[in-house]
């Protein structure tokens, strides 16, 4: 495998590993993710400024909705206009492990254990609460199907990621010639029916060769054809004649 084949394997491996990765620490230890954690909060206080001054619901659900909204639409910036696997996979891993940690907001809602950046009202205590949808009891479960569309998300980000690789192991199988050519490349098929190679040279003589052409002796001369065999100035003889 040439070095662009590698460059390409090494960007689907560490897509789908670190998707992995993320996905392990949110749904398998539940545990906040390493650097993640830091950057959904800023995404989440960032979702709060921009609606200030809408709406009191809009406002604490701004919030939740653009720390899981950022990554997913990464996901579809890498996977739609740039044709990029890897980075898709990993930022729909990455919005799943943000929705989990939307889960964990919401469950605590009722007993509003988790410390508050700078102290203020519980988003979702006031979106759950008589204020606003009067729905607490109902906590548990909407954490639930939140944490449920995120792991659904992260195991969908990882399949995209490593999908490229599967389809190369796949191919390796079935053709080992094929398995040499990057998965991303079409392999051109020779068209059924026919043995020939397109590039093969063509030897000399396989065509027929065309008839010679003889001019006519009784078509009147060319003119211009006499004039060019006629001698220049500078050959004629002294005394004018050729």
């Amino acid at each position: 495998m040439d070095s662009t084949h590698w460059h390409a394997w090494g960007r689907y491996l560490a897509a789908g590993v670190g998707a992995a990765v993320i996905s392990l620490f949110a749904f398998v230890l539940r545990s906040p993710v390493p650097i993640f954690d830091w950057v959904d909060l800023g995404v989440h206080e960032l979702g709060h400024m921009i609606a200030m001054g809408s709406p009191r619901m809009l406002h604490f659900l701004a919030g939740s909705l653009l720390q899981v909204a950022f990554p997913a639409g990464l996901a579809i910036y890498f996977g739609w206009r740039q044709k990029d696997r890897s980075g898709a996979g990993f930022c729909m891993a990455w919005a799943g492990t943000s929705a989990w940690d939307v889960s964990v907001y919401v469950a605590d809602a009722p007993i509003q254990a988790l410390p508050l950046i700078g102290g203020g009202t519980h988003d979702w205590a006031y979106l759950l609460g008589p204020q606003g949808w009067n729905a607490m009891d109902r906590a548990g479960s909407i954490a639930g199907f939140v944490d449920f569309l995120g792991m659904t998300a992260a195991v969908a980000g990882i399949s995209v990621a490593v999908w490229p690789a599967i389809r190369h192991a796949a191919q390796r199988v079935r053709s080992p010639e094929a398995a040499a050519i990057p998965c991303e490349v079409p392999i051109r098929e020779p068209r059924a029916g026919t043995d020939a190679d397109p590039l093969a040279v063509v030897p000399a003589g396989a065509f027929p060769s065309q008839p010679e052409l003889v001019p006519d002796q009784d078509a009147d001369p060319d003119p211009w054809l006499v004039a060019s065999q006629l001698p220049f100035f500078h050959e004629r003889s002294p005394n004018g004649s050729p």
